[in-house]
């Protein structure tokens, strides 16, 4: 599907809302991230993502894999080992990733004072 416009207009966004619950899940964007750099398998990934349970990264990796942003590859070795590569679709989700993650940074200080401001208003 193509979603080109024109710079002053915006696309029509009215059946993005679940693929954007995806991308907005903190999981998923540390997941995204750490496969970035190279494919991982799941006791590396669940090492270096901070907190996530055993539970939530298997979910994560489920339901990136189904929405085609991961690969799940099974090398047959004995035991057999599972490594997880982000997709094409995955690596462009990354790099917009990336760039609102330096955003984010750039902007924290802004925005926890602007939160700071406005609760003591309220």
């Amino acid at each position: 599907m193509d979603v080109t416009t024109k710079p002053d207009e915006l696309p029509d966004c009215s059946g993005v809302g679940d693929v954007l619950g995806r991308i907005g899940d903190k999981w998923t964007v540390q997941v995204i991230v750490l496969l970035r750099r190279q494919p991982e398998r799941f006791n590396a990934i669940k090492r270096r993502v901070p907190k996530i349970s055993q539970q939530m990264l298997t979910r994560t990796l489920k339901a990136l894999e189904r929405d085609g942003l991961i690969t799940r590859t099974v090398r047959a070795t004995a035991p057999p080992q599972v490594e997880y590569s982000l997709t094409e679709a995955g690596l462009s989700l990354a790099e917009t990733v990336r760039h609102l993650a330096v955003w984010a940074v750039d902007h924290r200080q802004y925005i926890r004072d602007s939160r700071a401001r406005y609760d003591t208003a309220q």
